[in-house]
Order: structure tokens, then sequence, then C-alpha cells
């Protein structure tokens, strides 16, 4: 499957696009990439050439403490057809690395031709501003969540989150889907120890709501994981309505 496959699902399943909107989507041409699990997709750069679009696997957006550099925080997961980076387009610089968590696969787009697209295609452009729009909101609910939920219910909203947009562009269904995330890592998104993550995926396991295997998670009842972590969907503005 091509990227823009992916991201066109993405667009789709909140806006109708037009046969120009697609075509102009289908035509872009792009730089096939393959990352080894933790390799740095996008660095921490001033001034970037170009913008990617996840095609497998997932990535992180990674931030190194200051002082730290061994120590990190990751602020956002992004799945197959997300626009990674796509606010480096208009901003002087990322503050943040990308990189890959598992095996993932990216297209990378030249900003020279998003540049085209904001100049002739008025509607993608304003879809393009709604991509940002929502990866701020999930970071926003990311916080919401990190302030209010418990250990096995943070844990249990990530989960929902994921397959939840997984299963908007096609890449995962029937309640299943592939989670690459080591513990440690799992600790670096929730913001706990590597034993706190432990026990809140035996204590998911042991409550019938999970069966996890490797980075193989299936979802046994989705409405008590939904109802534990008081996951509402509404921030991921999968409304399909005119933009």
């Amino acid at each position: 499957m091509a990227i823009t496959d992916y991201f066109i699902r993405y667009l789709q399943r909140r806006d109708t696009l037009s046969e120009a909107d697609l075509s102009r989507l289908r035509s872009l041409r792009t730089e096939h990439v393959s990352f080894a699990p933790g390799e740095v997709i996008v660095p921490v750069e001033r001034i970037a050439a170009r913008s990617c679009m996840m095609l497998r696997g997932l990535s992180a957006r990674s931030h190194e403490l200051v002082g730290r550099p061994e120590e990190r925080v990751i602020t956002a997961l992004h799945v197959p057809g997300d626009f990674v980076d796509l606010h480096g387009f208009v901003l002087a610089g990322l503050e943040h690395s990308v990189i890959a968590v598992g095996p993932a696969e990216v297209e990378f787009v030249s900003h020279d031709q998003l540049t085209e697209i904001t100049e002739n295609f008025p509607h993608l452009t304003r879809l393009m501003w709604m991509a940002t729009l929502i990866d701020a909101a999930v970071h926003r609910q990311w916080l919401v969540a990190a302030a209010s939920l418990r250990s096995s219910a943070h844990l249990a909203h990530l989960l929902c989150e994921i397959y939840t947009r997984l299963n908007a562009v096609g890449a995962a269904a029937d309640n299943r889907f592939s989670l690459p995330l080591l513990q440690r890592e799992l600790a670096d998104i929730l913001g706990y120890s590597p034993i706190h993550v432990n026990r809140a995926v035996r204590d998911l396991r042991d409550r019938g709501l999970i069966r996890w295997s490797g980075a193989d998670v299936t979802i046994l009842d989705w409405k008590g994981l939904a109802t534990l972590s008081r996951f509402d969907p509404t921030y991921l503005d999968m409304e399909k309505m005119r933009r």
C-alpha cells in the first residue's frame, strides 16, 4: 500500500476529497526509507526541507532532557497515515526528534511540494492544517490522561487510542493490533517506572480486558477497557464533515 493511501483514508474518514484532491495526493513524489528500531527518522534541526508520513510500523516524538542526554520523554506516537512532522513545514525548526518504534517505513515529502499544494489546493491546505490540530489535540489528551488516570487506566487509554487510530486507516481490525513497544518505552510514554508498567499490563490481563504477547495486542473487552480508561474518541475528530 502506498503511503498516500493511508493518508487518504485518514482524510476521507473526516471529509470528502474531490478528484482533483485525490489526484494531487496520489501524484506526490516521495522518498521511501526504512528504519531499524530506535533509529532517528527526523533529527532535531533548525531548517527542514521535507516532512514524512508513516507507512508501516510506529514512530515516536522524543525529547531529550537538558543536561541529561541519556534520558528522554516521549510526547507522541505516530501510526501509518500520520503526517509525522508536518508542523516542521512552517516552523523554523523542531525541538524534538522522531524515532522508529520497532521496524518502521516512511515516505518523505519535500516542502517544495507542500508549498505548491498550499498555493493551489486550498481544501487540501485546510486538511493539512486539520491534521496538525488533531495532533495537538492528541497531545492535550495525553496530558489530561496523565493527570487524571491511574497506571492501569492510563495504559488502557493509550491502547484504546492507538487501536482507534489504526482502525480508522485500515491498519488494524477485529480489536487486534501490533504495538512493538518495550516496557521501558511504555514507561517513557506514561511517565512510570518499568515496574509500574509491568504491573499495569498484568492488571489489564488479570481483568480479562486484553491479551498481550510480544508486540501483538488483542482487546478482549472493548467496553470494559474504554470504561476503565474513560476513553472518548471525540478528540480524534473523526466526524465526517465539510472542512
